[in-house]
C-alpha cells in the first residue's frame, strides 16, 4: 500500500480489486431505495425521490472509495491480517489454525464484473466473516487455496502465491445434481405459494368492494405479497443448479443462480443429519436433507452463510444414497424407531404416532412432527452430553424426554418416553458415545 513499507522479510500488503468501491456503492443504492418507503415517493414525487437516492448513494460510494484506498491484507506467519480505516486504523488478525472453511462467493454484481469475495469461517467466531470483498476470481481462488494450505500446515503454503491463477481443485466424485424443475415444483408446494392465489383473490375482492385503488394501497399490497413469496423465491435462487460432490473426506457443494457459492464441508465435522418431509411434498415422495456442522456459526442471521444444505429436494432413494455417503452403513428405511407409550397420547393426541426414537448400530435417531415430519440422526461419536428432562405434565404421566446434545446445535431428542426407559436410554447413549470416541481416538473420551 502507498506509504506503508513492510518490515524486512514480510510480504507487502495487497489491495482489493479497484472495482470494489463501485460494487459497494451499488449495494448501498439498493439498500437506500429499499429503505425509502412508498409513502415518501408519493409525498415528494419521483424527481426528488431519485435525487435523494442519488445523493445518498454518491455519499456511500465516496466512503467506499476511501475505505478501499485504506484497506489492505497480507499473510504474516500463520495469520491473515486485514488493515482498514482512515481516522481510526484497525488491524484484524485472523489465526489460520482456527480456520474451518474459506468460501468463494459471487453475488450477481460480482458475476457481471468478474469478481468474487472470500468468506471465512473461524472456530469461535460470532458469524461468518467476509473481510475480502472484492477480488478477481483467479486471485480469490488462489488466495483461498493458500489460506487452506496454511491452515493445513502444508509446505507449499509458506510462500506467497506466484501466479494470477489458482491450481484447479480436484473434480471429486459426483453424488447428485438436483433438477431445477424439481426445485421449482417443490417451492410451489409450500404454504406461501400454495395459498397465495387465495390471498390475491381476497385482496382484489376488498378493492372492488371498497372502490379504492390508490397508489399507496396498491403498492403496499404488492409489497406484502412480495414479502410472502420471498422465502420460496430465495430458496429457488439459492439452490439453483445444486450440485453435491465428494472429494476424499470432504463434501463439495455448489449452488446459486444470482449468487453462486462453492462450499466445502469436512465429513468429520458433521454432527447431525436432519431429514424433513414437508406435508405437501409427501404426495410426491420428496424429502430435504440438512446438516449440522461443528465450528460454524449457529447464530448466523443469514442462514445462507451456513453450509447446512445436503439435499434441497429429492426422493427417498436419493436421500438414502446421500445419507450413506455422510454416515456409512446408515439406512433411512431401516432405523429402529419405536413410539412412546400409549399414555403419551394425553400430551400428543394427534402426533403420538408420528414420534419415535431408537438406537441403531452407529447412530441415535429421533423422529417428530405431524404435518411436517422431521428425523434427526446423530452419530454416537458426536454426542457431547445427554440430558433427561421432565415437565409438570410429564411427571404426572411418568414420562421424560432424552436429549442428545452435539457441538453443532440441537442434536436429537426422544420425546415422552417412559421414565425407566428414558434413564436406560440415557445410560446407553452415554456408554455408546464414550465407546465411539475411544474407537475414533478422541482425546475427550
Amino acid at each position: 500500500m502507498p506509504g506503508v513499507a513492510p518490515p524486512p522479510g514480510e510480504e507487502p500488503r495487497q489491495r482489493l480489486h479497484p472495482l470494489s468501491p463501485a460494487l459497494h456503492g451499488a449495494k448501498s443504492l439498493v439498500v437506500v431505495i429499499a429503505g425509502l418507503s412508498w409513502s415518501t415517493l408519493s409525498r415528494v414525487g419521483f424527481g426528488w425521490f431519485a435525487a435523494m437516492a442519488a445523493v445518498l448513494a454518491l455519499g456511500a460510494t465516496v466512503l467506499a472509495v476511501i475505505s478501499w484506498y485504506n484497506t489492505g491484507y497480507h499473510i504474516v506467519g500463520r495469520e491473515l491480517r486485514v488493515h482498514e480505516g482512515l481516522i481510526w486504523r484497525r488491524t484484524r488478525a485472523i489465526p489460520l489454525e482456527r480456520l474451518q472453511a474459506v468460501e468463494v462467493v459471487r453475488p450477481l454484481l460480482a458475476q457481471l464484473t468478474g469478481l468474487a469475495e472470500l468468506r471465512l469461517e473461524v472456530v469461535g467466531g460470532g458469524k461468518t466473516e467476509a473481510p475480502l470483498a472484492y477480488l478477481g476470481v483467479a486471485e480469490a481462488a488462489a488466495l483461498r487455496q493458500r489460506l487452506l494450505a496454511v491452515a493445513g500446515r502444508t509446505p507449499e503454503a509458506v510462500a506467497p502465491t506466484a501466479g494470477p491463477a489458482a491450481a484447479p481443485a480436484p473434480a471429486g466424485r459426483r453424488l447428485h445434481t438436483v433438477r431445477n424443475t424439481d426445485l421449482l415444483v417443490s417451492q410451489l408446494l409450500t404454504p406461501q405459494a400454495f395459498l397465495l392465489p387465495f390471498g390475491v383473490a381476497f385482496v382484489v375482492a376488498q378493492f372492488l368492494s371498497a372502490g379504492s385503488w390508490s397508489f399507496i394501497a396498491v403498492a403496499s399490497t404488492l409489497t406484502a405479497m412480495a414479502g410472502v413469496l420471498l422465502q420460496p423465491v430465495r430458496r429457488v435462487l439459492d439452490d439453483w443448479a445444486f450440485r453435491l460432490d465428494r472429494d476424499g473426506d470432504t463434501l463439495r457443494i455448489r449452488n446459486g443462480l444470482l449468487e453462486t457459492r462453492a462450499q466445502t464441508v469436512p465429513l468429520h465435522r458433521v454432527q447431525t443429519v436432519g431429514v424433513t418431509w414437508p406435508l405437501l411434498w409427501r404426495m410426491k415422495g420428496w424429502l430435504r436433507l440438512r446438516l449440522e456442522v461443528a465450528g460454524y456459526s449457529a447464530a448466523e442471521p443469514d442462514d445462507r452463510n451456513r453450509p447446512d444444505r445436503l439435499l434441497p429436494v429429492g426422493d427417498l432413494r436419493t436421500g438414502e444414497l446421500v445419507v450413506a455417503e455422510v454416515l456409512p452403513g446408515v439406512r433411512l428405511t431401516a432405523l429402529p424407531l419405536t413410539r412412546p407409550p400409549r399414555r403419551a397420547r394425553w400430551l400428543r393426541p394427534l402426533s403420538r404416532s408420528a414420534i419415535g426414537a431408537g438406537l441403531d448400530e452407529r447412530v441415535f435417531a429421533a423422529r417428530s412432527g405431524l404435518l411436517t415430519r422431521r428425523l434427526a440422526i446423530v452419530p454416537y461419536a458426536r454426542i457431547q452430553s445427554v440430558r433427561v428432562t421432565q415437565g409438570p405434565a410429564q411427571r404426572r404421566l411418568r414420562l421424560a424426554t432424552v436429549h442428545a446434545d452435539t457441538a453443532g446445535g440441537a442434536g436429537a431428542a426422544a420425546h415422552d418416553r417412559d421414565v425407566a426407559e428414558a434413564w436406560q436410554l440415557a445410560a446407553e447413549l452415554t456408554a455408546r458415545a464414550h465407546a465411539a470416541r475411544r474407537a475414533g481416538g478422541d482425546p475427550l473420551s
